[in-house]
Parts: structure tokens; sequence; C-alpha cells
């Protein structure tokens, strides 16, 4: 590596130079994108979240974070989501993604987010520093034929529009908080309202649920579908399946445990898209107080946690948890106690069995088989791509 290295927040005069980056790393900006892009980098500039690794003056390496909360367990905790990580060909193979990426985690770090998030384009760099698969983005494909069959007449569906977005927000958010869903990302109310405004999409809203869908090629595709009660959601996965004599496919972002794989005839197609996605704990205290837990579940376990990378984290912690809610306190911890680094801590915490931690040498030590209680739960999914 060059002497000249060094981190940098990415000034605006610098843009064209990330977008050279981009280019070797994604494919050139379609036609039309480029001042999209452009306006959409200066919101990350605003405030310190688009960084990246200069040359002496040149940007070589880039990098930058939405401002996210996502659902874990039915309450929301904020996380930094990564996105549109790029490193010129001729520095990769040299440490500079490890760089960039060190950085991102301390900048994350002294804004405050507990957790950090990402779609990797290959697991070994993010695996290096701590992240570790988190969930999934499912999309399935059903027959529109039978979703049209699924009935919900009695239920009143209105067109709906950017107007609604607050509504939208409230509607995902009481529906999450009671099912103590975990992985849906929380938009900011601007962009849930430029998602609505955005003429290529059809929104629908029911007293207790709504639908976003638009065309794909010559199939529906449904962006989130969120209901209640089960009428609604037969009312609007109906809505979706009432253009069945022109698509004869609809494919639909959802959770793997979705009420519609109960109700429809026939089952998904085979064709199932999954994208997995990476979650790393930042502030260990914060993240687990942040956290929703099982109400009936009520845990005592002593920790010790090795991370090199947020040396805040590491140490011997007592974690308790009770009555939905959990507490990471500093302690000395005596005996056999589990042992995690940073990886294994993320996979913990997103529901994975202890036995497969230990199984795969995330996890040694302690009998503390009662975690498996406290952090298990549904599947974690999300339904957006960032």
């Amino acid at each position: 590596m060059s002497d000249g290295l060094r981190f940098v927040d990415v000034a605006e005069d610098q843009l064209d130079a990330v977008i050279r980056v981009r280019a070797r790393s994604f494919g050139m900006l379609a036609a039309g994108d480029r001042e999209q892009w452009l306006r959409d980098a200066r919101v990350f500039l605003q405030d310190g979240r688009y960084v990246g690794v200069a040359d002496g003056d040149e940007v070589v390496a880039a990098a930058r974070f939405w401002d996210f909360e996502q659902w874990w367990c039915g309450r929301r905790v904020p996380m930094a989501g990564v996105a549109g990580v790029v490193v010129s060909p001729e520095y990769r193979g040299r440490g500079v993604g490890s760089m960039l990426m060190r950085g991102v985690l301390q900048r994350a770090v002294d804004k405050g987010f507990p957790l950090t998030g990402l779609y990797p384009a290959t697991t070994v760099i993010y695996r290096h520093l701590g992240y570790e698969f988190g969930g999934g983005r499912y999309r399935y494909s059903f027959p529109a034929a039978d979703l049209r069959a699924l009935g919900g007449k009695e239920v009143d569906v209105r067109r709906a529009g950017p107007e609604d977005a607050a509504r939208f927000l409230e509607v995902v958010g009481q529906l999450h908080e009671r099912r103590r869903t975990s992985g849906p990302l929380i938009w900011p109310v601007q962009q849930v309202t430029e998602w609505l405004a955005d003429e290529d999409n059809f929104a629908y809203l029911a007293d207790d649920g709504f639908v976003v869908y638009n065309w794909s090629g010559s199939d529906l595709c449904v962006d989130e579908l969120v209901a209640g009660s089960e009428a609604t959601a037969r009312a609007l996965w109906a809505t979706v399946g009432s253009g069945s004599s022109i698509a004869s496919t609809v494919q639909a972002y959802i959770s793997p445990n979705d009420p519609v794989h109960l109700m429809i005839e026939h089952e998904a197609h085979k064709d199932v898209q999954h994208q997995r996605w990476m979650v790393r704990l930042l502030d260990a205290p914060a993240a687990i107080a942040a956290r929703g837990y099982a109400p009936d579940v009520a845990v005592e376990v002593d920790l010790r946690i090795d991370d090199t990378d947020v040396p805040a984290n590491s140490g011997d912690w007592h974690l308790s948890v009770a009555d939905g809610s959990g507490r990471l306190t500093p302690t000395q911890a005596g005996g056999d106690v589990l042992h995690l680094g940073p990886r294994g801590l993320a996979a913990l915490y997103a529901g994975t069995p202890l036995a497969t931690l230990r199984a795969s040498g995330l996890a040694s030590g302690g009998a503390a088989a009662a975690l498996d209680m406290v952090f298990a739960g549904a599947t974690p999914y999300m339904l957006d791509y960032f």
C-alpha cells in the first residue's frame, strides 16, 4: 500500500472520482441516472455518512451508510446500513477495503449506531471485520389467479398516495410490534412519501393493512404487503391478483412465514430468490437493550466477548433478560463462561442456535443453552435491498 493512503470524508468535488471507481466495480450508471445518484450522494455527505480512502488527493475507495432503524423482536433498533462499497481494481487485495470498512465501523460507532448491516458482495472481508449472516430477503412467485381467488370482498380497500405515508408507517409499526418481527427496515417518512409518489407503483390501503406493487416485465411484483387480519390479507392479495387476466405470475418480497403461504391453494413456485444479509454489533450493551425478547423468558448468563475491531465490546459481561427486555452489564466472570467473538455475537443476536455456533467454532465454553430461548424467534427477513 502507498504511504499516502488515508481514511477521508468524501467531499462533493470528489464525487466524480467515486463514480469512476463505482463504474469499475458495479458498471456504468444507466443513462439519465447520474443526476439522481449525485442528489442521493449529497444527502450522505451532509452528516458524514459518505467516507472513503484517498491516495494523495484521489479517492480510490468509498462507502456510505444509511441511517436506518430495524425491527428486532418487535422493537426498533438503530442500524447503519452500509452500501455502495467500492474499491478501484488496482487497489484491491492490498488492504484498502479493510481500511475503508474499519473506518466505516468507527464512524458508525461515533454516530451512536448499536448495529450495522449490509448485503455482502463477498463474505470474506466482512467476516474478517465481525459481520455474520443475520437473515435473508426472499422473493416468491405465485399464480396470479390463485391470489385473485382469495376473496376478502367485505374489506374496504382504497387507492393510496404520498399523503398516506405516515399512516403506512403507523400500520406497519403496529403489526411488527404485535408480531415481534425481526429484520424489516424502517424508512424515514420522506422516503416512504417518494415511494408512494412514484407513478410506477400501485398502492392500496385498508384500515389495518396496505400493499404496494408494480410491473416487473410481464409479471406483477409486490414490494410490501402487510395485513393485521385474515380478511385484510385476502382482500389485498386479491387486489394484486385481479391483474391475472394480463399477468399470470405475481412475484412478492415477503417473509418465509407470511400467512399467504398457508392461504393460497397452490404452493409458491420453486424458483425462490434468496439474498442473505449480514449484521454486526457496534455497541453490545446498547444493542441488547434496544432489542425485544419473548415476554415469558428469563435468563442470567455470563459472557466473554473478544472484539478487536470494536474494543469497547470486549470483556466479561453479564446478560440479564426478563419481561421482554435485556441488559448487558460489565462483570468479573469466573469459571467456565461462554466465549464469543463478534461474528458469534452477531449470529446469536439474530437467532442462530447456540449448538450451530459451537459446531462452527463461533462459540465455546459455558453451558448457556437457555440463550436459544432468549434470541430465538421468527426468521429475520428484509424486504428492501440497499
